[in-house]
């Protein structure tokens, strides 16, 4: 039997189990900021991941629509802050 860092036993359990989109919307709620900046991330209502699509709500219109301007970068953005290309999706609600 090999041996694993814990690290590495986490990541192959995350991978596996059904929690692994819950801890990546944390990862990505806590980046938020670092990713595309104070103002976006202070209006910023709500950030989800379902199978390989990242939600974005917001309910301020100008934003909304930058946004939409943007998905290929977001995508870009936070698959490069998650280390993986997992973002294969952006939709803006």
């Amino acid at each position: 039997m090999g041996e694993y860092s814990m690290a590495e036993a986490m990541r192959q359990f995350l991978k596996q189990s059904k929690l692994k989109g819950h801890v990546l919307e944390l990862q990505i709620s806590d980046l938020w900021e670092q990713i595309m900046g104070k103002t976006i991330a202070r209006y910023t209502d709500k950030i989800e991941i379902h199978g390989h699509t990242l939600y974005i709500q917001t309910t301020v219109a100008p934003l909304k629509q930058e946004l939409l301007y943007k998905k290929d970068q977001i995508r870009l953005r936070v698959n490069e802050a998650l280390g993986e290309n997992l973002i294969k999706e952006v939709v803006i609600r």
